[in-house]
């Protein structure tokens, strides 16, 4: 594996996220994704339906690289209203499981006022490394 966990022995056991990941290979930089559709539009109007398209996304623009789901080592994941966020985490971890399984890279959950699309409730940004033997 080219990726190792890094988790100080003083913090409390990281739930659904890493707190650290050292990795070696080629870094792929993946700009923030929103839910819409290739055509531009929001086939989801909530925030659940809007993560899982954001997140194809991301995967996405990985797999172009040669990249697969578990080279994902950071996502910043932008919301719009973190209440609905939270009232939504059994969809979105359904979402979240059924494209990375028990995969979870270092992660930050941000709570913003809007996104520059206005009818976006989620961006995601990520960073990925690729193994140089792919």
């Amino acid at each position: 594996m080219s990726h190792e966990i890094i988790q100080p022995t003083h913090f409390p056991r990281a739930k659904g996220f890493a707190n650290g990941i050292l990795a070696q290979g080629r870094t792929l930089y993946v700009a923030g994704q929103i839910g819409w559709e290739l055509d531009g539009a929001f086939a989801a109007r909530d925030l659940p339906g809007q993560f899982a398209r954001a997140l194809d996304h991301v995967l996405d623009i990985l797999r172009a690289a040669g990249g697969a789901p578990e080279d994902l080592v950071r996502m910043t994941v932008y919301v719009t209203d973190l209440a609905a966020y939270r009232a939504s985490t059994r969809t979105i971890g359904e979402a979240w499981r059924a494209r990375l399984g028990k995969h979870f890279p270092a992660m930050a959950l941000v709570g913003v006022a809007g996104l520059v699309e206005p009818l976006a409730l989620v961006e995601i940004e990520a960073t990925a490394v690729i193994p140089d033997a792919r």
